[in-house]
């Protein structure tokens, strides 16, 4: 479960879920759905993400960062997230289609993930992740 929060001319993402995986997961989709509608895109390829971080909140950011990396290198919009987590290394399997002006209308491009209003918490067995898109 994802949604979106208003700020300023950028565009926020908060996710919550039962792992910290599944809620990288949902932020992923968060991300995607910023820029096209995410059941518009198919996961016809797959791309390896790997990636680290001193603490859980800058690892939300360099997910973040690395799928829209790849977003902006293979011109592709990506749907399907699979997140794998030890300790603070995170790897994962994203799939998607290349870009499809038509077929996908993206509305925005997501330029980095910032550091305002950035948050990974787990209350009560629940993970909520968030941060603030620049677009």
């Amino acid at each position: 479960m994802w949604e979106h929060f208003a700020h300023q001319a950028d565009i926020g993402v908060k996710a919550a879920a039962d792992s910290l995986g599944k809620a990288f997961e949902d932020a992923a989709v968060g991300l995607t759905a910023i820029i096209a509608e995410p059941k518009s895109i198919e996961a016809i390829e797959s791309v390896q993400i790997k990636c680290s971080a001193k603490n859980e909140e800058l690892l939300l950011v360099n997910w973040l960062n690395a799928i829209i990396y790849e977003m902006d290198v293979r011109k592709m919009l990506f749907s399907r997230f699979e997140v794998s987590l030890e300790k603070l290394k995170l790897s994962a399997t994203i799939w998607g289609e290349k870009i499809n002006q038509a077929k996908h209308s993206p509305a925005v491009e997501p330029k980095a993930v910032t550091y305002n209003q950035l948050s990974v918490k787990n209350e009560s067995g629940k993970w909520t992740v968030q941060c603030v898109i620049d677009v």
